[in-house]
């Protein structure tokens, strides 16, 4: 059992069970678990005879969620929800009723200094949503050549001093590797003028290049978004929450360019002034909306 609850506060609640509308009796996948706030609200939404399959990859969040939602209609499954296909085969499924993605870091993982996703913790420079997957980021940060590791930062990091920060980072590793978040996070932060309106931490880019890299995050979200029109029902809806333009981006093409899809809202679905003051974490959230067509 996890040493504590899980503090995740789920972003767009109410939004997303708009979007989704769920009935007693259907069947939802919450494909990104996490702190399970999302699974419960449409668990008690379909009630008894319906059912919510959860996926995650952080058996972590599997593990609360064992506890945390027992005697609720959920399955859970230790997976990638680029793997929902597999997951609705195994679990004797069809077609469901509708599919949520949030792709937001969960608190509980930004806690957890042993996974180094918080740079203001002294833990090992990891990233890694399941740690027995992969390469950690540190593994990235002290092999790659210095033109490919600017190239990774700027791409999807979207970070405009990409090469100043790779080549302090090989100036750096020649002498000592670098092992914790606060190295690389000390580091970046020097690499990085300081800006009179500044709202994010400076290292903050450059730790999201490097989360999405060691997880491959836009291979799955690119797999999922061509894999969802036949893991739902005419009619069922897709709820997608992204956290930067690269996730939202996609989400916007394949809702738009995918006959499959037809989006719900144009403009993306943003977080209201009262949520954004109890959860500062949905400053940055956006909800697309798609339904399926025949």
């Amino acid at each position: 059992m996890p040493e504590r609850e899980t503090v995740h506060i789920p972003v767009l609640l109410e939004e997303v069970l708009k979007a989704l509308d769920p009935q007693p009796g259907q069947i939802i996948v919450d494909g990104t678990l996490g702190g399970g706030g999302h699974t419960r609200a449409l668990a008690q939404r379909v009630g008894e005879k319906g059912l919510i399959i959860a996926l995650d990859r952080d058996p972590l969040a599997i593990e609360r969620a064992e506890v945390a939602l027992r005697g609720c209609p959920v399955i859970l499954a230790q997976s990638n929800f680029s793997e929902v296909q597999e997951v609705l085969e195994e679990a004797g499924v069809g077609k469901v009723d509708g599919i949520l993605l949030d792709l937001g870091l969960s608190s509980d993982q930004l806690l957890d200094d042993s996974r180094g996703f918080s740079f203001r913790a002294d833990g090992p420079l990891d990233l890694r949503f399941n740690t027995d997957e992969g390469k950690p980021a540190s593994y990235l940060v002290n092999t790659m050549r210095e033109e490919n590791l600017a190239n990774l930062i700027f791409e999807y990091g979207e970070e405009r001093y990409s090469r100043r920060i790779a080549r302090k980072i090989v100036e750096v590793r020649k002498e000592k590797p670098i092992r914790t978040a606060t190295e690389l996070a000390d580091l970046v932060r020097r690499c990085v003028p300081r800006s009179p309106k500044e709202t994010i931490d400076r290292a903050t880019r450059t730790f999201q290049a490097l989360r999405i890299a060691v997880n491959r995050e836009l291979d799955s979200l690119d797999k999922v978004l061509r894999e969802i029109p036949f893991c739902l029902r005419a009619g069922g809806r897709a709820a997608v929450i992204s956290f930067h333009s690269l996730e939202d981006r996609r989400v916007k093409d394949a809702f738009r360019d995918n006959s499959a899809y037809r989006p719900i809202n144009k403009k993306p679905i943003l977080a209201d002034e009262a949520e954004c003051r109890q959860n500062p974490r949905s400053r940055s959230a956006k909800l697309r909306v798609a339904e399926i067509v025949k």
